[in-house]
């Protein structure tokens, strides 16, 4: 029997969160407000047409995150393929007393979240993002300057994602300690925490790990876009 972990988008998105997801047979595709995230069944021919007509009739770029290279998506070109890291916190890391007022972040923050991730880069994030789980920030002076939340949500898991601070705003604090804000509130449901990262991306990985984060497997995030 698979691990939910194995193939996380699948998992995900018809699971707990498969009301988000657009349907073509055996593939799905996050509807494009909240994700860019896609997924097939399996890799019958079936399935990967399936795939590309939702890639063709909604738009935009899709992401796949699987073990292996996905095969050929007809009416689709890979515009970038990375490998990336999939970690797990069996145990987080104790949190700090924090120096600064950890807040919920609602829908009246949605402009100023979309922007800070657009300026950061934590990876993807749309007008809907914030709308996937439960979103902290950091404000200072009323902006927002921090944040981090949950993305994707297997039974039994719970991403963390999000997690960026303004460039004037880094050396703070503010990523770990809201990193570990929200991986706790996981735990305390009853949920493991997992989140992904480049595989180059060295620092961050070391980021996670001193917070509790473990390896547990090599992911391939494929982006294709319609022909």
């Amino acid at each position: 029997m698979s691990h939910p972990l194995d193939r996380p988008v699948w998992s995900a998105f018809t699971g707990r969160q498969s009301h988000l997801a657009l349907r073509d047979g055996t593939a799905l595709r996050v509807h494009p407000d909240f994700g860019l995230f896609a997924a097939t069944a399996d890799d019958a021919p079936g399935s990967l047409e399936a795939l590309g007509r939702l890639v063709r009739a909604h738009g935009g770029e899709v992401g796949l995150v699987e073990r292996f290279d996905p095969p050929p998506v007809p009416g689709t070109t890979v515009v970038k393929s990375a490998l990336c890291w999939q970690m797990v916190a069996e145990k987080l890391a104790a949190p700090k007393p924090a120096a600064f007022d950890i807040l919920p972040l609602t829908d009246a923050d949605a402009p100023e979240m979309l922007a800070l991730a657009t300026l950061t880069a934590p990876g993807p994030f749309f007008s809907r993002t914030h709308e996937l789980g439960g979103f902290v920030g950091v404000k200072v002076d009323g902006k927002l300057v921090a944040m981090a939340g949950e993305r994707m949500r297997p039974d039994g898991f719970t991403e963390v994602s999000g997690v960026c601070a303004h460039p004037d705003h880094r050396g703070r604090g503010y990523a770990a300690t809201l990193m570990l804000h929200v991986a706790g509130k996981m735990v305390e449901r009853g949920e493991t925490p997992f989140l992904h990262s480049y595989a180059d991306n060295k620092g961050a990985i070391a980021l996670y790990e001193a917070l509790g984060f473990r390896f547990r497997c090599e992911q391939v995030l494929t982006v294709l876009a319609p022909l």
